[in-house]
C-alpha cells in the first residue's frame, strides 16, 4: 500500500511542492498504512498487474455528504500508468460500494492534476462545481475539486 501511494503520490502531486515538502510527503506515505490498515478503518482495495501491487484504493461513508461514499485516497503506481489496472480497481471499488449501499460516490482531488481529472471522467465522474483547499503541511493551501457519480436508479 505505502509503495503504491507514494511513489504515485511523488509522481503527480510531488512537482507541486518544495523538494523538502515533497520529500516528507513521501516518506508520511510509505508509513502510514500501517496504522491504518491495523485500525480497519474504511474499504481498503489493491489492484494488482501479475503479482505486483500497482494501484490502491481507500473509501467509505462520507463524513460530508449523508448516503454518499467518499474515495479518500486512490493511487496508480507511476509503473502501472496505462495498464488498465487502475480502471479495474476503480471499476472494482465501485461495485464494492455499491454492494455495501452506496450507489453514490464523491471524491475530490487537486485541480492542477489534469491526469487524475481525466481519469475521474473517464471513469463517468463528473465536477459537481465545489471547491474547497487543503494544506499539504506546507502552509500553502492548494486548490481541490469535488467529482461525484451517481449511478442510475439512485435518488
Amino acid at each position: 500500500m505505502g509503495e503504491v501511494h507514494a511513489a504515485s503520490w511523488g509522481a503527480a502531486y510531488g512537482p507541486l511542492f518544495s523538494a523538502e515538502v515533497a520529500q516528507e510527503g513521501v516518506a508520511s506515505r510509505l508509513s502510514r498504512w500501517h496504522a491504518r490498515l491495523a485500525d480497519g478503518e474504511g474499504l481498503v482495495m489493491l489492484g494488482f498487474v501479475g503479482e505486483r501491487a500497482m494501484a490502491m484504493s481507500w473509501s467509505g461513508p462520507s463524513a460530508a455528504r449523508s448516503g454518499f461514499a467518499e474515495i479518500h485516497s486512490f493511487y496508480t503506481h507511476p509503473d502501472g500508468w496505462g495498464t488498465g489496472v487502475s480502471v479495474a480497481l476503480m471499476e472494482a471499488t465501485l461495485q464494492r460500494l455499491a454492494a455495501d449501499g452506496f450507489s453514490r460516490v464523491h471524491l475530490w482531488t487537486l485541480r492542477d492534476t489534469p491526469q487524475s481529472r481525466r481519469f475521474y471522467t473517464k471513469c463517468g465522474f463528473l465536477e459537481t462545481g465545489a471547491t474547497q483547499t487543503r494544506d499539504f503541511g506546507d502552509g500553502n493551501p492548494l486548490p481541490q475539486v469535488e467529482y461525484e457519480l451517481v449511478r442510475e436508479g439512485s435518488a
